[in-house]
């Protein structure tokens, strides 16, 4: 399927990490979501009833984001992918982009995190 709802560098607070400051300070990571759903009817009869509410798509990102601190991106990437699916039946994959911009990494570099793709099964 071709038709996707996105929404890029949503930025959220919060305490993800291994080490002990990440845990205690937190930080800001940059989340990038991308929908996989049938926009078809939608774009026919220009209701909201037959799409995704971006609002709502941002809601139940931030709140799965931040409802726990992880220890690992993957984890909340995976929590953000998990209620993303169970909150919009109308969605048949996605793709959860992490970026973690002060990743404690003893180098120079312009982005780190991970992508992650969910579908039902």
């Amino acid at each position: 399927m071709a038709d996707t709802i996105f929404v890029t560098g949503l930025s959220l607070h919060a305490y993800h990490g291994v080490m002990k400051h990440e845990q205690k300070v937190g930080q800001t990571f940059a989340i990038d979501l991308t929908l996989h759903i049938d926009l078809a009817e939608a774009s026919r009869s220009d209701k909201l009833a037959n799409t995704v509410s971006y609002d709502q798509v941002v809601d139940v990102a931030a709140r799965a984001f931040c409802a726990h601190r992880y220890r690992l991106v993957e984890a909340a990437a995976g929590a953000v992918a998990d209620a993303a699916l169970a909150s919009f039946p109308q969605v048949s994959s996605l793709r959860v982009t992490v970026h973690k911009p002060h990743a404690p990494i003893a180098a120079t570099f312009v982005d780190v995190g991970v992508s992650i793709e969910r579908s039902r099964a």
